[in-house]
Formats: C-alpha cells, sequence, structure tokens
C-alpha cells in the first residue's frame, strides 16, 4: 500500500492513494491555508469511521440483515498539549433498516472493533481509548 502526499501552496496538499484517487488537504487561514480541504487529523477520524463503517455493513449483508443505511458519527477528543494527539474516539453507528435483529448488529460493531476494522485497533494499540455504540432506526 502506498500513497503521495504533495505539497500545493501555503498549507494546501494533495494526498494521492495508491489506487489513483486524490484528497485535497489543508490547513486553516491561521496557519496559511485557504480553507480548501479537510486538516489532517480530520481525516483520521474520518479513516477511522468509514473503515469500521465498512466492516459493520459487509458483517450486517453477510448476516442477511434489511439494512438500508448506515452512517458514523465520529468525535475525537486530542490532547491539550502538544503533540496533540487523540486520547478518545468514539463511533456511533446510525443504522436504518425495517425489522433490525439488535443482537446483530451489537454483533457487528463489536466485531469490527475488536477484530477487523485495522485503524481503530492500529489507535488503540497506541493508546487512544476508542468507544463504540449503536443507534437503530426504522425507514421512514
Amino acid at each position: 500500500m502506498q500513497a503521495r502526499v504533495k505539497w500545493v501552496e501555503n498549507s494546501a496538499f494533495i494526498g494521492e492513494s495508491g489506487s489513483n484517487h486524490a484528497i485535497v488537504i489543508d490547513g486553516p487561514p491561521e496557519i496559511g491555508g485557504r480553507n480548501l480541504g479537510a486538516r489532517p487529523m480530520e481525516l483520521m477520524l474520518i479513516s477511522v469511521g468509514s473503515c469500521s463503517a465498512v466492516d459493520v455493513v459487509m458483517i450486517l449483508k453477510k448476516a442477511r440483515q434489511p439494512i438500508h443505511d448506515c452512517f458514523v458519527e465520529v468525535e475525537g477528543k486530542r490532547a491539550d498539549t502538544e503533540p496533540k494527539v487523540f486520547t478518545d474516539i468514539h463511533l456511533k453507528f446510525v443504522i436504518t433498516g425495517k425489522g433490525l435483529n439488535e443482537n446483530q448488529v451489537k454483533r457487528a460493531v463489536e466485531l469490527s472493533a475488536d477484530k477487523y476494522c485495522s485503524a481503530s485497533i492500529m489507535l488503540k494499540r497506541g493508546g487512544v481509548n476508542v468507544t463504540h455504540s449503536y443507534e437503530l432506526r426504522e425507514p421512514a
């Protein structure tokens, strides 16, 4: 797996994945950025949330659960002093489906957290307190 990050100007960069996808990264105006893209630490939260969401959706589909929608609200708390690493990250899964089995959803979230989500597990091993919760919703 590879990636490339190229400086554009001021605090702006283009990140390119090994699979040939690009993302704009930029800082806030106070460090010379123009707010053109996500901050690097925001990308960490997006990475953890998307890694785990992929797992949860795939597990629920394999369990033949009637999943209609899934999103993850990811909240990170950072240390007050440099380096301002994440100390806590919470992932809240909001899963919509008609007649979802709560035990299957709970199991999918736990499997992602404990076995499959490389990003989450890597951060936990680095000392970040990573927690998970879920909410079930019926379709409108």
